[in-house]
């Protein structure tokens, strides 16, 4: 072969190599872009796998919570005729709560996390309505003794050692508090029916005090519940003792 030939030969070979080359680098680009692809894929799909295992563990182990709600009747005004009218003793005797739900006195449902609770302090409900009772009654000036038993009729007076005698059936005691965006809806009910027996008129009175109350705010707190419902408190007895009867 003549060594013009060899020259061309050589030539074709060459470019035939480098017109190629670029080809396979081209080719070599598009499949590793395919394989870093996957692997992303494959590396959210692992991620969201993780997040939503950890979000349903968060949610099984998630309880509701419960506050105790300190019950405090705090009088507003001064009550002038209120020994003239109990005597100089006052006898309490227990309180009766007739509620279906004894558990607790509310449950607020946020827009975004789980129900909350509330109970009253101490528990039962019956027993912190009558020592809060008890305690203003006395820092009132009122003489108050526990009286363990009081089947409600005028014929049992006599037998107590007290000039008047009183008890509370609890029938409502419930608040309940509706979140949403920007604002939290708490509405609260107390109904109460008090029996007052007074020794030297020889009967026994009774009343039936039913408050409700309904705030918006732009958050629910506990605080907030207790001071509404010591409101509520305040408004009932406030209302009995300036005229028992």
């Amino acid at each position: 072969m003549r060594i013009g030939e060899l020259e061309r030969l050589d030539k074709c070979l060459q470019k035939n190599y480098l017109t190629k080359k670029p080809l396979n680098f081209k080719k070599s680009s598009l499949n590793e872009g395919k394989i870093y692809k996957r692997r992303r894929h494959m590396k959210l799909k692992i991620y969201s796998l993780l997040v939503l295992f950890a979000v349903t563990f968060a949610l099984d182990s998630a309880e509701a919570r419960t506050y105790p709600l300190s019950l405090r009747y705090q009088p507003m005004k001064e009550f002038p005729s209120l020994q003239q009218k109990l005597g100089s003793t006052l006898g309490v005797a227990p309180f009766n709560d007739e509620r279906k739900e004894k558990s607790y006195i509310g449950a607020h449902t946020p827009l975004q996390s789980l129900i909350t609770y509330f109970e009253s302090n101490p528990l039962p409900l019956e027993k912190a309505l009558q020592e809060s009772l008890m305690d203003a009654l006395s820092r009132l000036g009122v003489k108050v003794v526990s009286v363990p038993v009081w089947d409600g009729t005028p014929e049992s007076l006599k037998n107590i050692d007290a000039d008047s005698v009183l008890t509370i059936e609890i029938k409502k005691f419930w608040t309940d508090g509706i979140g949403s965006l920007f604002r939290t809806n708490i509405k609260a009910t107390v109904q109460l029916v008090i029996h007052l027996g007074v020794k030297n008129e020889g009967r026994v009175f009774t009343r039936s005090a039913e408050v409700e109350k309904e705030i918006t705010v732009w958050r629910s707190t506990p605080q907030r519940v207790e001071a509404i419902i010591n409101q509520i408190l305040s408004d009932i007895f406030d209302t009995f003792f300036t005229s028992p009867y």
